[in-house]
């Protein structure tokens, strides 16, 4: 089976984004351009978390919901949160109800400000597993790889949580660690100018 569909717009794309509309979008201008802001890799690493066991649909479906009630992901605010603010997100309808993934971001959270007054930043930080190109697997065919279990180890060796190898490469992937595009897909050379132009965090 190809790894590209033919859009609206008569341009191959990843197979994966037709299969809601609300993929589209996500895809397009999202997944795989890199991302240097601390903020946005903590909410997509927690969204990660939240996913496990689910799909991407109904977590994207969710993101304002989910940013609404995690203080859009800021983990100085997250990193306070009480007993009360888990019983406050476990009658939340608007975002995944799960006592331990609740719990998993405010503990990440605590543990995010630790590494960023060690490392100076999320960002430099995650960048520094960024592989190789003679790492690089073709397009789609990996669920992990050698960064991603190194990453996840280092990261649960400091205590977080929800944080596997197959969650820790879905993150890499959305967040431009590598370019994950098809092949064939129209989005594969913007995600790879972007990455290109990219400012290495350190």
């Amino acid at each position: 089976m190809s790894t590209t569909i033919k859009g609206s717009d008569g341009k191959e794309r990843c197979r994966w984004c037709a299969a809601t509309a609300d993929y589209l979008a996500y895809h397009d201008t999202e997944w795989g351009f890199p991302v240097g802001d601390d903020r946005r890799l903590f909410e997509k690493l927690s969204l990660e978390g939240f996913q496990s066991g689910l799909s991407w649909r109904t977590i994207l479906t969710k993101r304002e919901n989910f940013r609404a009630a995690f203080h859009g992901f800021d983990f100085d605010k997250i990193a306070h949160f009480t007993r009360r603010d888990v019983e406050r997100l476990l009658k939340d309808e608007g975002i995944v109800r799960h006592r331990g993934k609740i719990e998993a971001v405010i503990n990440n959270a605590q543990r995010a400000r630790e590494l960023v007054e060690r490392e100076g930043s999320l960002a430099a930080y995650i960048w520094r597993y960024e592989p190789g190109r003679a790492h690089l697997a073709m397009p789609q065919t990996m669920s992990t790889s050698a960064e991603s279990v190194a990453l996840s180890k280092d990261l649960k060796k400091q205590g977080w949580k929800f944080v596997g190898p197959t969650t820790v490469y879905a993150f890499m992937q959305a967040m431009g660690l590598i370019n994950d595009h098809a092949e064939g897909c129209v989005i594969r050379a913007k995600a790879e100018s972007a990455r290109k132009n990219f400012k290495r965090p350190g």
